[in-house]
């Protein structure tokens, strides 16, 4: 495995991944792949639109730009691979573990930024953990590449956090909880698709 430390990472979050999350998401490859695509994608664009809604926060500006930039890459790093593989990229349906998440959060400033960025660290903390829980089970490529993308789903990971408590006039510490508890509960959960933040496939 990659010598990148993830404990930080795995202290945060409030749940290991299931084992019977990794057999589905092996069971699904072509799956995984398109919606691993898509959340980079998606990860992309929350960047950007978060750089479009707060033109006043230059350290907000100058890490959602970065972000933004490496995620894009991503992006067409997973297209690559699937080219190879002969998997054409299609639409697939959502996890609802985004949307979930996002039922937590507050609609009025400076709490709804707050919890955006809180909920960006959490998402890209599970992430991280999905990468180095999937890849030892993966052919040398993707192996590789997953472990390759460690080291920056952490720092993605410290740099939401550390925005979210920046832009706090509050201890952050209440709305973390909040997070995790719906966050273990989507994780732990069957789903009826296996995706990348999916809990375990339904029987």
């Amino acid at each position: 495995m990659s010598a990148v430390d993830i404990s930080e990472i795995l202290e945060f979050l409030p749940c290991a991944t299931p084992d019977a999350w990794v057999e589905a998401a092996l069971a699904h490859p072509e799956e995984i792949l398109i919606d691993h695509a898509n959340c980079e994608k998606k990860a992309a664009g929350t960047a950007l639109n978060l750089m479009f809604r707060y033109v006043d926060k230059l350290e907000l500006l100058n890490k959602m730009s970065k972000l933004a930039r490496e995620e894009l890459r991503h992006f067409e790093q997973v297209l690559a691979i699937m080219k190879k593989r002969g998997i054409a990229y299609r639409h697939v349906s959502s996890a609802r573990y985004a949307n979930g998440l996002r039922e937590v959060a507050r609609h009025s400033e400076p709490g709804k930024l707050v919890d955006i960025l809180v909920c960006g660290a959490l998402i890209e903390a599970r992430s991280c953990e999905r990468f180095s829980r999937i890849a030892p089970e993966l052919d040398d490529e993707l192996r590789r590449f997953y472990e390759s993308l460690l080291k920056s789903e952490s720092r993605h990971f410290k740099d939401y956090l550390a925005l979210a408590q920046r832009y706090s006039d509050e201890p952050i510490d209440d709305r973390i909880a909040a997070f995790k508890a719906r966050e273990q509960e989507l994780i732990l959960s069957p789903d009826d698709v296996c995706r990348f933040h999916s809990g375990p496939l339904a029987a």
